[in-house]
């Protein structure tokens, strides 16, 4: 049985504790960059498919390792995307086309798409023989039946939302973390979920 959203959140500040400081740099790193790449005039949504994806795929890790490890978070793992970039960026900025194209037809389908893609960062983490629209389908796989659950987790900091507007947006530094933290324990607790359930239908 899968865990309820506040055990998911006890669970990502857990991970967090003594690490908030670091994780607020490490999100102030990759917010500089991505809105860096965004606001280059002419070239900014292509350097923003090729320098921002493979930093999506790094700071979800980033959080997932912490959730598994909880080692000293290490700044550099924000660019391991770029280690394996043919297989990592590249599905990450198919992810993104695929993305933007469901948003071209509709804003809703294109929403329950980034859903169906979520977990696919920590698949290219966990498999790493998948790629493209293997690592893709695997993620939509998972979360055939699972997007509302991890939807309702993410509204379910709303109320953390409104608090960065009275802060300027300086809170997200600690909001992004804490959602991240979050969504890694809640892959883990469906990958887990779903291995048990596999495992007891070939019993």
């Amino acid at each position: 049985m899968l865990k309820r959203n506040f055990e998911l959140r006890t669970m990502a500040r857990v991970s967090l504790s003594g690490q908030w400081l670091t994780a607020a740099l490490v999100t102030l790193i990759y917010v500089l960059i991505a809105g860096g790449c965004g606001a280059i005039p002419f070239v900014g949504s292509l350097l923003s498919f090729l320098i921002v994806a493979p930093l999506v795929y790094g700071y979800n890790v980033i959080f997932l390792e912490l959730h598994r490890e909880n080692k000293p978070m290490e700044l550099a793992r924000l660019f391991d995307g770029f280690n394996d970039f043919g297989r990592i960026g590249g599905t990450m900025i198919l992810s993104q086309i695929y993305i933007v194209l469901w948003m071209f037809l509709l804003i809703i389908p294109g929403i329950v798409k980034s859903y169906s893609y979520a977990l696919t960062p920590y698949i290219l983490k966990d498999h790493p023989e998948l790629k493209f629209n293997a690592a893709i389908e695997e993620s939509m796989r998972m979360m055939n039946g699972y997007k509302m659950k991890l939807f309702l987790l993410d509204l379910s900091f709303i109320g953390w939302a409104l608090l960065t507007i009275l802060t300027f947006g300086i809170g997200v530094l600690f909001l992004d973390p804490y959602v991240s933290a979050s969504r890694a324990a809640f892959y883990e607790d469906l990958k887990a979920e779903l291995s048990g359930r596999n495992a007891s239908e070939e019993v």
